[in-house]
């Protein structure tokens, strides 16, 4: 417990009567050897001496003034331009717009393309596939098996293709042909396949044409309902080591385009009956039929017996975004079977949900899944009460495992609700049968003809073929033939799709004039952050798109909230505000102030937004039209000059187009000198803005070096560098030695002590980061340097900006003894050993003498230690000061001297959690007697086939039987998405000086802390601890993954973040013909692959190896 005096006009804290009585006590007994706990008086002394030390050290080498002399001196060489909020908004706005509108009218081309070239196609019953000439895509890939050994390719009529490599598509293409893809657990020579490719051949001279028009054009892919994948331009397949599974029409793009928004209710089986293989089927299932859904979509899954109860926290429809959707596969492990079947119960449960108006839902269709084994009861007077006449609610039934009960009760019950009655036998039945609901659902858009022609944008994801993370219009394309009795047919035949990258669109929107701390931002209805510069996914082949809300982008707050809201239903506005944000080693919490201005992207459903701090209102424009200057300030440039002007670190920006990019700075500058050497700063191949600004401010801060740093000798104040950064990019360090240990980011919009430097005045210290493990080096071999930095603030005809950080490096082991120094009784007069006051008289400890017993601390904003009078925490510096002394560090967050500030990182990776079940050879896998394999009828079952599918799923799903969690498409076993928890402390708002004592017993300590003026410090003298019993729980400010269900998805869902859906619903049309509603499973193999395929089965039952699935598209 910590009681605190404070002197001040705040008080965080009101202590008792004798907690102030105690302290004034303890102040003014005598310590050990006659010294006394410092006086309020005289540590307040000691932190102005500290604070005269800082600013006169920083005036004599940072050179703001001169820099600000040179800025003013230098002004005809530059401009001085306005950044107009509405303005900017608007350009870039309109320049978006018309990227995707061109995107549009390509995919537009292609949907009537090819509904045309469909309806124009004659069905052949006896087509070959020796009649098709196609490029197979996976007829190229080589797989791996888990053994190492490459697996045999199956037999291919593929066309032979050769591939150019292309900067576009950032792999290699051939742009004559299109390509195709077809599942593997569909078998490609089936009728329907084949004529599924001979009518989407046509459209590869659609795609052709339509890169002809547009240049820019990346993939143009139809995904069809049957399976087929055919994009262009032609590329072989980047599948997965092993056994490739993606389907298109699994991936979020298509169910986007193919659907419109679904309230789902996942009812679920669970009496006595479908205990074994049966239960971790329907488990299974529902995990495959929560992947058919989007974040458009809304959904709660129930087990039921002989009552009805939700399988997880839920108590409503839920949005069925990535972390609800977690949740659920998560809870459906926990399903038990007992008891018996009473179908009502679980149908008015679905219904009840259904009809719940009080919650935030898609409100557009609307359905019910229902898994079981069968039962005899149709629950008849539910669907009379609920649902009928209007049957509003589609009844999808599901009969899962092998069984003979009569499953007439549920294809009426499907039949009866619009719906449609499937059979899942075995888990290779799963995926198919958990998809082709769509097929259902995309009748009544079907049937609206050109009104459900919607071009939809997607959600950011990541390219399977390597473009990085993309977006995706959608255009549905419908089966517009019509039978003999002239009625029209409502199937869909798939989805028309174009990709454009994400960074084709950040290539419009503007950067450098905006200065380190603005930037661009873009979201969808959901909230979800199209464009922003935390949006950074850490895994790269995930299956999910990717969903940053706006609000865990940033720090979320009530004006935050607001202006989301607005910009979800089409606003535009503008606001200032004041906000806190992450630093961007997100180590330190800045409370800032920043304009907020907004406006819709039309034709799209995105949102564009532009953040700027007040300094980044104006910025510099150079305009060096003076050929001779030009070429003077160059040459400070090169490396020649390093040793008498010091380094010069040059950002790694664009500046020219056959510029070579490269990480290392050296061989970047290099880059850089040989291309000036070929071509002039005004050159068109070059961005004019960034080059003239370059050259100017490597003229600019050569001047600082000759006007200050070159005649002061660094050593006298104990410097190690000194150094200025700008806007135009350039970063010089002297001397030119103090570059080999230069860490810092070339980029300064990307470096933390020049981003946070425009963010607060006056010094800025930083020290170098450690995390908790670290242990220190040998100081003797290794010098430690603590950043000081400030911003130039330029005034230029009323006009003001930061166009520059200038600051020093201090050498760690220097300064801490000049610390010493400073926060001690020793007098300039004095001599080196002389003392005020001797242990014979009552007198007061100081940092120096008293080191033994006293503990002085420099700490930063954000908790780190900088500087102590304690040898031994010199190692220690940088880390978090929890770490060094718990105790205090307690004492002085609940002193109110910190405020601490806690969120989510949602794009983190980390290692895969060890496996709960592990050891055991699957178990349940069905495997057939002799008297089956002698029998021709079982070869050409169902039952084979879907053996043959759960042979394949096996291989993906290897740990399916032990009731784990299906691994993404494409995920590695080396690395899962996760949560991580953050926590940041930062400096309260209370500015006072106090004196507090730790009470322990007869182990309290007393403390003083102070606020240094015009920086980001905490000067901090505090007793040594006496003993163990001041120990109290460490603060812990280093990232953590956040436990088990952190944050609260059970909470959270019940104060959903306000959202929009689609502006159109299409899920009822008058003419739709539902007598199509049920069927088993029912499949045609050859009989020799599954005879081959089933003695494959039999040979890997006893092996396990997890093979992760293909990626997205």
């Amino acid at each position: 417990m910590a009681m605190a005096a404070p002197t001040g006009s705040a008080a965080p804290v009101a202590p008792a009567l004798c907690g102030h009585l105690a302290l004034l006590l303890l102040l003014a007994a005598p310590a050990a050897h006659g010294y006394s706990f410092p006086q309020q008086h005289t540590m307040q002394y000691w932190a102005r001496r500290l604070e005269q030390e800082i600013d006169g050290v920083m005036r004599i080498f940072g050179g703001v003034q001169q820099l600000k002399l040179i800025y003013n001196e230098n002004s005809n060489l530059f401009e001085v331009k306005e950044n107009v909020p509405r303005k900017l908004v608007e350009k870039v706005a309109g320049d978006i717009e018309s990227l995707l509108a061109k995107k549009v009218r390509a995919l537009k081309r292609l949907a009537n393309a090819a509904e045309k070239f469909q309806k124009a196609h004659h069905w052949q019953d006896n087509i070959r596939e020796e009649d098709i000439e196609y490029y197979d895509s996976k007829a190229d890939t080589e797989y791996d098996d888990p053994d190492g050994e490459e697996i045999e390719r199956e037999k291919s009529n593929s066309l032979k293709l050769e591939f150019t490599d292309d900067d576009n598509f950032k792999t290699k293409v051939n742009y004559s042909y299109a390509a195709v893809q077809i599942p593997t657990d569909i078998y490609k020579g089936s009728t329907v396949i084949l004529n599924e490719l001979n009518w989407t051949q046509a459209l590869e001279d659609v795609f052709i044409e339509n890169r002809k028009e547009d240049p820019s054009l990346l993939w143009q892919v139809f995904g069809s309902a049957t399976g087929v994948t055919r994009y262009y331009p032609a590329t072989p397949w980047r599948a997965p080591n092993k056994i490739d599974l993606y389907d298109v029409r699994r991936r979020p793009w298509y169910i986007q385009g193919a659907s419109s928004p679904k309230d789902m209710v996942i009812i679920v089986d669970v009496s006595g009956s479908v205990s074994g293989l049966t239960l971790k089927l329907m488990k299974t299932s529902v995990y495959e039929m929560l992947d058919t859904l989007s974040d458009d979509d809304y959904v709660n899954v129930a087990s039921f017996n002989e009552k009805a109860k939700p399988v997880s926290c839920f108590k409503h429809l839920v949005q069925a975004n990535i972390r609800n959707k977690k949740v659920f596969k998560e809870d459906v492990q926990g399903m038990v079977a007992k008891g018996t079947t009473d179908y009502k119960a679980g149908f008015e449960y679905a219904f009840d949900q259904l009809q719940n108006s009080n919650i935030t839902r898609a409100n557009c269709n609307k359905m019910i899944m229902m898994f079981t084994d069968g039962g005899e009861d149709r629950v008849q007077d539910v669907f009379e009460k609920y649902n009928w006449p209007n049957k509003t609610v589609r009844v999808f039934t599901f009969s899962v495992g092998q069984h003979n009960y009569d499953v007439t009760p549920l294809q009426w019950m499907a039949c009866a609700n619009k719906g449609y009655y499937f059979e899942i036998p075995s888990i290779g039945a799963i995926r198919i049968n958990t998809q082709e609901y769509l097929d259902v659902l995309g009748r009544p858009m079907v049937l609206a003809g050109n009104r459900a022609k919607q071009v939809q944008w997607t959600n950011v994801y990541q390219d399977a073929l390597g473009l990085g993370l993309v977006v995706t219009g959608t255009l549905p394309v419908f089966n517009l033939t019509e039978d003999s009795s002239d009625r029209k047919n409502q199937l869909i035949l798939g989805v028309m799709g174009i990709d454009v990258a994400l960074n084709d669109i950040k290539r419009l929107t503007p950067r450098y004039n905006l200065g380190a701390n603005g930037y661009v931002f873009a979201i969808d209805l959901n909230g979800y952050v199209l464009l922003h510069p935390n949006l950074q996914p850490q895994i790269i082949n995930f299956r999910e798109p990717v969903t940053l809300d706006f609000l865990d982008a940033e720090l979320e707050d009530e004006n935050k909230e607001e202006i989301r809201r607005s910009m979800i239903d089409g606003n535009d506005g503008q606001r200032f505000i004041k906000t806190l944000i992450k630093s961007l080693d997100e180590q330190y919490i800045d409370e800032v102030f920043r304009t907020y201005t907004w406006a819709p992207i039309k034709s799209t459903n995105y949102s564009l937004g532009l953040v700027l701090p007040p300094y980044s209102t104006y910025y510099i424009q150079a305009n060096l039209s003076d050929q001779i200057l030009q070429v003077k300030y160059f040459e400070y440039l090169l490396p020649n000059n390093f040793e008498s002007e010091g380094h010069v670190f040059i950002a790694p920006r664009e500046y020219c187009k056959d510029l070579d990019l490269s990480d290392n700075n050296t061989e970047f500058l290099e880059n850089f000198i040989a291309l000036m050497e070929k071509v002039t700063p005004d050159s068109k191949q070059c961005d004019n803005f960034l080059l003239h600004n370059l050259i100017l401010d490597t003229g600019i801060t050569q001047q600082l070096v000759d006007r200050v740093w070159k005649d002061q000798d660094l050593n006298t104040y104990s410097l190690l560098a000194v150094f200025a950064a700008t806007d135009g990019g350039i970063t010089r360090v002297f001397p030119n030695k103090a570059a080999d240990d230069w860490e810092e980011e070339p980029e300064p919009f990307n470096a933390s002590f020049y981003r946070r430097s425009l963010d607060n005045k006056g010094y800025i210290f930083k020290p170098p980061y450690r995390d908790a493990g670290y242990r220190g080096l040998d100081l003797e071999n290794n010098t430690i340097g603590i950043l000081v930095s400030t911003a130039v603030e330029l005034s230029i005809e009323g006009k003001t900006l930061k166009p520059a950080v200038v600051g020093v490096k201090l050498d760690l082991e220097a300064w801490a003894e000049k610390f010493k120094v400073l926060a001690s009784n020793r007098t300039d007069r004095d001599q080196l050993g002389t003392r005020r006051c001797d242990p014979s008289s009552s007198c007061e400890m100081d940092c120096e003498a008293n080191n033994k017993d006293l503990i002085c601390v420099l700490i930063d904003d954000g908790g780190f230690l900088v500087l102590s009078n304690q040898e031994d925490h010199w190692y220690q510096v940088g880390k978090f000061f929890s770490e060094v002394d718990a105790n205090l560090m307690s004492a002085l967050y609940n002193n109110s001297f910190y405020t601490r500030k806690e969120s989510y990182d949602f794009q983190s990776v980390c290692a895969p959690e060890a496996p709960s079940n592990t050891g055991a050879a699957p178990r349940g896998v069905f495997v057939p007697t002799v008297a089956d394999l002698l029998s021709l009828a079982w070869w050409t079952s169902a039952a084979a086939w879907s053996l043959f599918q759960q042979f394949l799923y096996s291989l993906t799903y290897s740990s399916w039987f032990q009731t784990e969690e299906v691994a993404g498409d494409g995920m590695e076993a080396r690395e899962t998405s996760c949560i991580m928890k953050q926590t940041q402390y930062y400096f309260s708002t209370v500015n006072a000086t106090y004196n507090a004592i730790i009470d322990c017993g007869n182990c309290s300590r007393l403390f003083h802390a102070q606020r240094l003026a015009n920086t980001n410090l905490l000067f901090v003298v505090a007793d040594k601890p006496l003993c163990s019993q001041c120990e109290s729980v460490k603060l812990l400010q280093a990232e953590v993954r956040a436990p088990p269900r952190d944050p609260n998805q059970c909470e959270l869902v019940d104060r959903p973040r306000y959202r929009k859906g689609p502006h159109i619903c299409f899920d009822y049309n008058a003419t739709e013909d539902t007598s199509d509603c049920g069927r088993g499973a029912s499949f045609s193999p050859s009989l020799g692959v599954l005879l081959s395929l089933q003695l494959l089965l039999l040979y890997s039952s006893t092996s396990r190896h997890p093979l992760p699935p293909a990626a997205c598209l």
